[in-house]
């Protein structure tokens, strides 16, 4: 090969390749941005956690977070079932006729 034709194919290749490492970097950066925005930990070169770093106010405290939760959800499902309780006496026919008989007895004083 001529030096004339090792400068043209230089010339040709060198855009090729800068915009191929501009790409490969916005990638990795791009990726890196979304996953700090989601929460995700970031690795480092050897593939260990760089974030977050836990310590042990941190384990104790997702510790209690866990108790709480579980405490949260228990009490969920008691109010749940008596919501469930409400709602079948309040739909069931004798609570309406329960009111009826009631609303008669008003009727039935205010006319006295």
């Amino acid at each position: 090969m001529s030096p004339d034709q090792v400068l043209q194919l230089a010339g040709i290749l060198a855009p090729a390749a800068i915009i191929v490492v501009g790409l490969i970097t916005g990638g990795v950066i791009y990726s890196t941005r979304m996953k700090i925005k989601n929460g995700y930990p970031l690795s480092g070169a050897w593939g260990q956690a760089v974030y977050p770093k836990t310590t042990h106010e941190d384990g104790e405290r997702i510790k209690l977070l866990s108790q709480e939760n579980a405490a949260l959800r228990a009490e969920l499902g008691s109010v749940k079932d008596r919501l469930a309780n409400v709602e079948r006496i309040v739909t069931d026919s004798g609570y309406h006729l329960t009111h009826q008989i009631e609303a008669l007895r008003v009727e039935q004083k205010e006319v006295l």
